[in-house]
């Protein structure tokens, strides 16, 4: 995989690191605003990425990059994504993939007929504490209660309060608790059972973007609520609860350090499968082996995950709404 990176926020300066030591993956090109380009230049120089532009027809052009990865601001992943696949580059896209799930379907489309992958940077999904999650499921018996609470006071919420409206919490630019914090619970609930049948969101609003809120998910049988929150603290746990014991994540679920399974009647055992690398590496190892190897197959199972969560958030920004 020869990657081009869109962007020069927090998420590209941490995840330079971590790419810089994937074997078989190259860096290649950085693009930045013009603004930014100074700063694009000194990542390209501390990575020896041989490009760096704020020019994006110039960046698409050059023959050397066949990836682009989209970590750019939520409303901005479409528009750049799709002018990627039109340029025949594969595509890997930041969280959440796209504004709405009819926008996700338009660049599916677009990479299908020209065999191109199209895949989501989602950080649980490819970790290991995430398989042992569903590898395990079934000692739990009968799903009956699952919470996720991903609550984090943003750094950025006093500014908000003053008036300074930072991307993240502006709602024009996909910020908000939904899309920043709570996306993490969506994936790993559609990731461990499916999509659910019904979606509710009861948002706390602020200047007409959520701040935090929950999330109601009805799997019939079972019941879901995540919190996703930016103006509040708590403990940051998951819990899943069967009539036979419950699996606990003790910590965010973008990184699930620590999986501790509780069955009844028997001692807790906490276990720990992740590597002790970034949380990062693993999607990227896997991004570059898919790509490299275009495993079509095994990136449509990843995809069809992403286009199920989409549709999620499609019905929590509509029950919002009204």
């Amino acid at each position: 995989m020869k990657l081009g990176i869109l962007g020069t926020g927090m998420i590209v300066k941490e995840v330079l690191p971590v790419l810089a030591e994937i074997e078989g993956l190259e860096l290649v090109g950085i693009l930045s605003t013009p603004r930014s380009l100074p700063l694009a230049k000194e990542l390209a120089q501390t990575y020896q990425l041989p490009l760096a532009t704020s020019d994006y027809e110039e960046f698409l052009a050059d023959e050397r990059l066949d990836t682009i990865y989209v970590a750019l601001p939520n409303h901005l992943h479409y528009e750049y994504a799709k002018k990627a696949l039109l340029a025949g580059k594969h595509v890997i896209c930041e969280k959440p993939f796209t504004m709405t799930a009819d926008e996700l379907e338009d660049l599916v489309v677009l990479a299908k007929e020209r065999q191109l992958l199209l895949l989501e940077a989602i950080t649980n999904q490819y970790l290991p504490n995430f398989t042992y999650l569903k590898e395990n499921l079934h000692q739990l018996g009968e799903i009956k209660v699952v919470t996720c609470n991903y609550s984090q006071y943003s750094s950025r919420y006093d500014a908000f309060k003053r008036g300074e409206i930072a991307p993240a919490f502006d709602p024009k630019q996909g910020g908000g608790a939904l899309r920043d914090l709570n996306i993490y619970n969506i994936h790993l609930v559609v990731g461990l059972f499916g999509a659910p049948h019904s979606v509710q969101y009861l948002p706390n609003m602020d200047q007409g973007v959520d701040t935090s809120g929950l999330l109601v998910m009805d799997y019939q049988d079972f019941k879901v609520v995540c919190i996703g929150s930016k103006d509040s603290s708590a403990a940051i746990t998951s819990t899943i609860q069967g009539n036979k014991g419950s699996l606990v994540v003790n910590g965010p679920t973008n990184s699930l350090p620590q999986v501790s399974l509780a069955l009844n009647g028997q001692d807790i055992q906490v276990i720990n499968q992740n590597a002790a690398h970034h949380r990062m590496a693993d999607e990227f190892i896997a991004f570059n082996e898919m790509i490299t190897t275009k495993d079509y197959q095994k990136a449509q199972t990843y995809l069809d995950h992403s286009r199920a969560v989409m549709q999620v958030l499609d019905q929590a920004a509509s029950s919002m709404k009204g």
